[in-house]
């Protein structure tokens, strides 16, 4: 989980394209080279031979923000939050925003272990993580 202390957070989410005015070229790496960046698309695929519990399994890590207020619901109501966004990790980002970008209300630095809740071998069989934390296109 994350490690650093954020001073105040509303919980609210905004969707990664609100990160992009900021933060472009990390913006642009994570469209580009991520998988994080396409993952509602892999659960839609598998969607129709899950079960609801299943599905909201892969919601967790596949998805920004489900099950916490403001984050992803559905593909329909909240299509902004349907892939792993940048607030997966980095938390949410209304507050960050909203005060022009105020870096003690976001979580800036990620260590290797802030990846290992969704990251691990309990969750994913052939398990061969390569972070791409260091290399920008995180």
């Amino acid at each position: 989980m994350m490690t650093s202390t954020v001073r105040s957070n509303s919980g609210q989410y905004v969707g990664s394209e609100a990160c992009a005015d900021c933060h472009e070229s990390e913006y642009e790496n994570y469209k580009k080279f991520s998988k994080k960046a396409k993952s509602g698309h892999s659960v839609k695929v598998m969607a129709n031979d899950l079960t609801k519990a299943e599905l909201e399994e892969c919601f967790v890590c596949h998805a920004t923000g489900f099950g916490k207020p403001g984050g992803f619901v559905s593909f329909e109501a909240t299509p902004e939050l349907a892939d792993a966004g940048c607030e997966v990790c980095h938390g949410p980002g209304y507050d960050h925003v909203e005060s022009g970008g105020d870096s003690e209300l976001i979580q800036g630095k990620l260590q290797v272990s802030d990846c290992e809740h969704c990251h691990n071998p309990d969750r994913v069989a052939a398990f061969d993580f390569k972070p791409l934390l260091y290399g920008g296109a995180h």
